[in-house]
């Protein structure tokens, strides 16, 4: 029997993308999903196919932003299935531009989402996961959590922050709970749209040519879920063969 069957897992950012299709990937595989975004309607329809394919499937609206949404939607999938198994922090923006333009508000959003996102869901999660003894915590980094890229310094300042948050979280719960990080190359999905500068925006559609589907990176997290409880696959980096970053 696959330790995905019967899991309950959250989905943060899950009405397209990565989201999207792990929420896909995983209830084929027989886990509960709960998923969360801003763009309810697009979550209404998934977890609508979801259900017409035989799977079980819960969504709330989530703004991961506010703390107390996060926390609600850890009560949400409580409520429905009496734990939580994952959490998925999958949440991300990536507007990016050079420094120098000074696009200050776009740099707090980044940090409000991609990391202060990240640690309302752990704070949320965290607490009950401890009482079960037992969960995962799953959070989305980057290949630009690896590395830094002119254009990209505060979104890459993000994602070496969710790798640090990771890594420690990691060290401390030690035990009953596992902590992944999956860092994507470039993948299909709607970060780009956030961008906000022509030059940066033309220069993520060139690089863009060598996506990968979001149903890889979903794989690999269904790859750090599926493995025995005893076993914490602690980083895993999916990019395009032929990519040099």
């Amino acid at each position: 029997m696959s330790n995905v069957n019967g899991k309950v897992i959250i989905i943060t950012g899950a009405s397209s993308g990565i989201g999207e299709a792990t929420a896909r990937m995983l209830a084929k595989n027989g886990a509960k999903v709960v998923l969360g975004a801003r763009r309810a309607d697009r979550l209404e329809t998934i977890v609508k196919d979801i259900d017409a394919e035989g799977g079980i499937a819960e969504y709330q609206a989530l703004d991961v932003t506010q703390r107390s949404q996060l926390e609600a939607i850890v009560q949400l999938a409580q409520s429905k299935f009496d734990r939580v198994d994952v959490l998925i922090n999958n949440a991300g923006i990536m507007p990016l531009s050079t420094l120098d333009q000074l696009k200050v508000e776009e740099w707090d959003r980044m940090i409000d989402v991609n990391i202060k996102g990240v640690l309302y869901g752990i704070a949320a999660a965290l607490p009950v996961m401890k009482a079960q003894k037992s969960g995962q915590i799953i959070n989305l980094s980057s290949i630009g959590g690896h590395t830094v890229s002119p254009t990209a310094a505060v979104y890459c300042a993000t994602k070496f922050a969710v790798g640090a948050l990771s890594e420690g979280l990691r060290q401390e719960v030690g035990g009953d709970i596992r902590v992944t990080v999956i860092s994507p190359g470039v993948t299909e999905s709607e970060l780009a749209d956030s961008i906000s500068d022509e030059a940066a925006r033309l220069g993520m559609q060139e690089f863009r040519k060598l996506s990968i589907p979001a149903s890889a990176i979903a794989h690999a997290i269904l790859f750090a879920i599926e493995q025995p409880d005893h076993v914490d696959v602690s980083e895993i980096i999916v990019r395009p063969t032929a990519s040099l970053h």
